[in-house]
């Protein structure tokens, strides 16, 4: 949680991840933030910000060690089918997609694994 933003409300969503690190990626502080304005992280609404920041914040105050972070675009067949030619395609459409896939049929995200250098879902029915 940064309670230093310059934005309205921030936390880091934990980049680079596992996968990341795998593939040799660096970086760090990977925000979501208020105020609608962003160089490379996620910016949102200052009204969305503080209804997720403050799960969050309840959520770690209360002993929870963690919170996932789950970050879908919208891989319908229709958007992801206009990036078919992209380097990113296979990626987004056999590793992604299936995670974005059960959110969509569900609404439960799915506990995202990295198995042989590659993202996996195990779906839980809690």
């Amino acid at each position: 949680m940064n309670t230093q933003s310059r934005y309205h409300l921030s936390f880091n969503i934990g980049y680079p991840n596992a996968y990341d690190r795998a593939h040799k990626r660096t970086g760090s502080a990977s925000m979501i933030y208020g105020n609608q304005v962003s160089i490379g992280c996620f910016a949102i609404t200052d009204e969305k910000i503080e209804g997720i920041y403050t799960l969050c914040d309840a959520a770690l105050k209360q002993e929870q060690i963690f919170f996932h972070v789950h970050c879908f675009l919208r891989m319908t067949e229709e958007n992801i089918s206009k990036y078919k030619e992209h380097e990113w395609f296979k990626f987004w459409d056999e590793e992604l997609k299936p995670g974005y896939e059960h959110f969509e049929t569900t609404l439960r995200p799915p506990n995202v694994l990295m198995t042989n250098g590659h993202y996996s879902f195990e779906y839980t029915n809690f």
